[in-house]
């Protein structure tokens, strides 16, 4: 018995990846193209693992799909593979029509294919797992409820709207073909190996750097804030309980301002590691708002605590704080990672604005 994950070097599957192997000896392969977020360096403390077999490729790419299922015979698929950064996919939307769409288009048609195949036994244990965002709901108002599982889909950039189409394709498989399928939507994630173009890690690497830290228009932008660990702990429920066919919420319970998290991970690193200059909120700077900003998200986690009882089991005071320390730790890795290329692109987004 096998599982084959997709994306499973980028930040939220090398993590998946690494907490799967320490708590079961099922073997995982591992597909991953390795574009800018995606670093094996994730995954050094498999290296001489033999449970984990690497496979750099395309999710596009169908034979190369086909050969991996034939070969290993996994029981299950779970699809992490997109890109998923907003403002990249404002810069430059093509790749995220291709990866998110024609991707999960393929690996849909090749589970089809194989899952056909299969004995009865092997169709019956058989699962995609399709691993989606909060951000295909939209934006919501101070007052609304969080989203449900049943929210209406109203995606505003061009990344949420390639993930809401991805889903689509997974609903329409399992309903049109019957192929087994679960979907979960999950609230901004965040802790180790995150790559420092999202906010957190950002803010702590520039302010280690003593550069500015840039804050989108007021920073009163609110999302909700999942601990990433407690995101995989609940992945793996879904892919041992869930109902077939159903769609997951996962979220943290943590509705928190962007300008308020900056002020955390701040007053964190004021304690932890004090600049001689002082407080790092002197590096604080507002820039203009990226176009179509969605104001708030928000989760409501009910229906996987309920049917499948599962919690998160971090606060964010106590996730902030690992994920801090994590940094703090890790220095070196956060400087092999922002390479030349990665510079160029924080100079493209943030550049331009005033």
């Amino acid at each position: 018995m096998s599982i084959l994950v997709t994306g499973g070097a980028g930040f939220i599957g090398s993590n998946f990846v690494l907490d799967w192997l320490a708590l079961t000896d099922e073997p995982v392969i591992n597909l991953d193209l390795l574009t800018y977020a995606g670093n094996l360096e994730n995954l050094a403390l498999l290296a001489r693992d033999d449970r984990h077999i690497f496979i750099r490729g395309d999710i596009c790419d169908r034979p190369l799909i086909d050969r991996l299922l034939h070969r290993y015979q996994p029981r299950a698929i779970i699809h992490f593979a997109a890109e998923s950064h907003v403002d990249r996919s404002i810069h430059g939307p093509d790749a995220f029509m291709r990866t998110n769409i024609d991707g999960t288009f393929t690996l849909l048609e090749a589970a089809r294919e194989y899952w056909n195949g299969l004995n009865e036994q092997g169709r019956g244990g058989f699962r995609f797992h399709h691993v989606s965002t909060d951000e295909v709901y939209g934006s919501l108002l101070p007052k609304e409820p969080p989203f449900t599982e049943t929210s209406l889909y109203q995606p505003n950039s061009p990344y949420s709207a390639s993930k809401a189409a991805s889903d689509h394709l997974v609903r329409a498989w399992h309903h049109t073909y019957g192929l087994p399928v679960t979907t979960s939507n999950c609230s901004n994630n965040y802790g180790p190996y995150q790559f420092p173009e999202k906010l957190i890690p950002l803010v702590i690497a520039n302010a280690l750097a003593g550069k500015p830290l840039p804050i989108y228009g007021d920073g009163r932008q609110i999302r909700d804030w999942l601990y990433v660990s407690d995101h995989c702990a609940a992945l793996r429920r879904i892919l041992a309980e869930g109902r077939d066919g159903a769609t997951y919420n996962v979220g943290g319970w943590n509705e928190i301002a962007n300008i308020d998290i900056v002020g955390q991970v701040i007053a964190l690193l004021d304690e932890l590691r004090p600049s001689p200059a002082g407080s790092y909120a002197r590096l604080i700077t507002h820039v203009t708002d990226r176009p179509g900003h969605d104001r708030r998200y928000a989760i409501d986690a009910r229906k996987i605590e309920q049917e499948l009882k599962w919690r998160p089991a971090e606060t964010f005071a106590t996730g902030i704080r690992k994920t801090v320390l994590w940094y703090l730790e890790h220095r070196q890795w956060v400087e092999r990672v922002t390479s030349g290329a990665y510079r160029q692109w924080i100079d493209t987004n943030y550049g331009e604005r005033p």
